[in-house]
C-alpha cells in the first residue's frame, strides 16, 4: 500500500467520524431542548437583541445565592 491509499482511507474515516460527531451534537441539542434544560431558540435571538438595554437571556446566579 502506498501513501495515497492511506490518505484515501484516512479521509474517508475522518469524514465518517465528523458526520457521527455532527449528528451526536444535533441530537444533544434537541434532547436538551425537549427535556427543558435549555431553550436554544432564545440563544438564536442574541444577534437580533444585542443592545445594552436588552434583558439577558438567562439570569446567572452567584455561588452565594445557590447555596441558600
Amino acid at each position: 500500500m502506498d501513501i495515497v491509499t492511506f490518505q484515501m482511507y484516512g479521509y474517508f474515516f475522518f469524514t465518517v467520524f465528523m458526520v457521527v460527531v455532527l449528528y451526536a451534537y444535533v441530537y444533544h441539542l434537541y434532547s436538551q431542548q425537549k427535556n427543558g434544560t435549555r431553550d436554544y431558540e432564545k440563544y438564536s435571538n442574541i444577534a437580533l437583541h444585542d443592545e445594552i438595554t436588552d434583558e439577558p437571556i438567562e439570569v446567572i446566579q452567584k455561588d452565594d445565592e445557590r447555596k441558600k
